[in-house]
C-alpha cells in the first residue's frame, strides 16, 4: 500500500503544482483557456504514469466515490485522502515558493479557489457550490464509468484528462474549479484568510457530489452488468 499512498502524493503534488501554477505564474499569458489544458494534461499525464500502481484518483472526491461503488475499502480510502492532502499542500508550497522568485509575484496567490465580490466573475455562494457539486459528480461518473471493467481501459486516462479540461473552461470564472478537495486545500491553507474562510464549499460540493456517482455505480444505475 505505501507505493499506492507514494504515487498518489505524487499524483495529486504534480496536478497542484502544474495546474495551480499555470495560474499564478502564467496566468496572465495563458488565459483561462492555457490553464484549463495545464490541469486537463497533468492529470493525463498522471493518470498513465502512477495509474498503474495507484488508478491515479489524486483528488478525495474520487476515492469517495470508488469507495461507495464498492472498488475499494474504508482503509484505503483515508490512506489515499491523507496522500492527496499531503501532496496538494506540498505542491502549493512549491508553486508559491517558486512564484516569489520575482518581483511581480502577488504575495498570496496559490491558485486559490474561491467566490464573491473580488473573487474572478464574482459569482454567488449558490452558483459556486451548484457549479462543484454538478461539475464533481459528471466529473467522477465518467472516472468510476471509464475504469469499469467493460470500458476499453487504454482510454480512460485521455477521456478522464478532457472532461477535467472542459470543466476547467466553463467553470474558472465561477469558482477557481476545485471539484477535487485535496486542490483547494493546499491553497487556502497556504493563502489563509478568504480561502480559508471559503473551503468549506470546496469540501462539501466535491464530496458530495463524488458520494452520488459513486452511488450510481454501486447501484447499478450506471454500472454494466
Amino acid at each position: 500500500m505505501m507505493k499506492k499512498y507514494l504515487a498518489e502524493f505524487i499524483g495529486t503534488f504534480t496536478l497542484v503544482l502544474f495546474g495551480c501554477g499555470s495560474a499564478v505564474i502564467a496566468g496572465p499569458i495563458i488565459g483561462f483557456l492555457g490553464i484549463s489544458f495545464a490541469f486537463g494534461f497533468a492529470l493525463i499525464a498522471m493518470a498513465y504514469g502512477i495509474g498503474p500502481i495507484s488508478g491515479c484518483h489524486i483528488n478525495p472526491a474520487v476515492s469517495l466515490g470508488a469507495h461507495i461503488a464498492g472498488r475499494m475499502s474504508l482503509k484505503d480510502m483515508l490512506g489515499y485522502m491523507a496522500s492527496q492532502v499531503v501532496g496538494a499542500i506540498v505542491g502549493a508550497a512549491t508553486v508559491g515558493y517558486i512564484a516569489s522568485g520575482t518581483a511581480s509575484y502577488v504575495a498570496g496567490s496559490y491558485g486559490q479557489n474561491g467566490w464573491g465580490v473580488g473573487y474572478l466573475g464574482q459569482y454567488s455562494v449558490q452558483s459556486a457550490f451548484a457549479f462543484e457539486f454538478i461539475a464533481t459528480l459528471l466529473f467522477v461518473i465518467v472516472i468510476l464509468g471509464s475504469t469499469q471493467a467493460a470500458a476499453p481501459g487504454a482510454m480512460a486516462g485521455l477521456a478522464i484528462g478532457i472532461t477535467l479540461v472542459v470543466i476547467h473552461i466553463v467553470g474558472i470564472n465561477i469558482s477557481g474549479v476545485s471539484v477535487n478537495p485535496a486542490r483547494s486545500i493546499g491553497p487556502a491553507l497556504m493563502a489563509g484568510g478568504t480561502a480559508l474562510s471559503q473551503l468549506w464549499l470546496f469540501l462539501v460540493a466535491p464530496l458530495l457530489g463524488g458520494a452520488v456517482a459513486g452511488f450510481l455505480f454501486r447501484n447499478g444505475t450506471l454500472e454494466k452488468s
